[in-house]
Formats: C-alpha cells, structure tokens, sequence
C-alpha cells in the first residue's frame, strides 16, 4: 500500500503522515529523513522534526539520496515507513548529485527508487510538497526543480494507491483504493 501526502508547507501533512504510520499495527515503523540539514536554519528544522517524533517509537534513518538501496530487517509485512521527504530527496539528488540529468530523467530514476523502497514495506507513506502555484517568476534552475517535482508528484500520484492533499490541517482525499 502506497499513500502519497502532499499540501504546502506548514499545511499539516506531516503530522497527519506520521499519524498513518502510527495507525500500522504490529510492524516495525520506519521514519526515512531526506533533508540534509544546510546552515543554521536547515539544522533547526531538523531537530524540530526529530523533537516532534520523540516518543512515538519510529525507527529513524537518515537517507538523503538512493532511497531504492534500503533494506529492512524485517520482511515487508513486518514494516512500515514514511519517506520524509520526496521534494527534499529530489532537490539532493538535482542540486547534489548527477547535474547531467534532466528533470524529466531524474523523475524517472526518482520513481524508480521509491518503487524499490515500496517493495520492502507492506505500508509506505510518501510525504511530497506543492512547488511553483506561488505564480511567481524563478531562474532557470528553480524552474528546473519545479518542472522536475511537477513530473515526479504526477508519477508518484499515478503509482500511489490512495492519494491525500492535506488543506489548512484538513486531509482531502483525492484517489483511494485504485492502483496506477
């Protein structure tokens, strides 16, 4: 089961993605980090992230890149994850990784990455943010990220079995129960 949460920032999607997680009984949960924490603000966000997790028995693995390459003690029906998140993972692999890659490729690679990772979990949580309805006008390779999480939500979207846009701390579920 793959669950895709997507809002704006600071719209709750978080928090409602760690109460899914919460709702997988009897597995080992999972809490994959993909920020990689640049200057001071990066760093607060981090530890603000790790104090609202405290006590809530998430097993944490800080993962900036290569998500496919995960493995889990437990078989796939033994565990859940959340994957925390997308856009932070594809902003490390655009401006960190392979500059070669163009952002329809790299959503490809992206996709293909979190189908592995999918595949160890019997529940995966996706967590993912809305770029660019802001309207405003970016330098080319803001727009290249853009255009890059435009590609990847829609393909995450699509492989997704239920699809949540959480609105001012209102999840709005917008797919359930198909499979792309």
């Amino acid at each position: 089961m793959i669950t895709l949460v997507t809002g704006g920032s600071g719209s709750g999607k978080s928090e409602y993605a760690e109460g899914l997680l919460l709702e997988c009984e009897d597995c080992a949960r999972y809490y994959i980090a993909t920020m990689e924490a640049w200057g001071e603000e990066g760093r607060r966000r981090v530890e603000r992230h790790k104090r609202l997790r405290r006590g809530k028995g998430f097993i944490t693995i800080e993962q900036p890149r290569e998500v496919g390459s995960l493995s889990f003690p437990e078989k796939a029906e033994g565990c859940a994850a959340i994957l925390e998140c997308v856009s932070n993972l594809a902003a490390n692999e655009m401006f960190g990784g392979d500059r070669s890659r163009k952002p329809e490729e790299l959503a490809f690679y992206l996709e293909e990455e979190i189908r592995k990772l999918s595949r160890q979990v019997s529940c995966l949580i996706l967590v993912t943010n809305e770029v660019g309805a802001d309207g405003c006008t970016y330098e080319a390779e803001t727009k290249d990220y853009i255009r890059l999480m435009g590609y990847l939500n829609q393909r995450l979207g699509n492989l997704a079995d239920q699809v949540v846009e959480v609105v001012y701390g209102i999840p709005v579920l917008w797919k359930e129960g198909e499979k792309g």
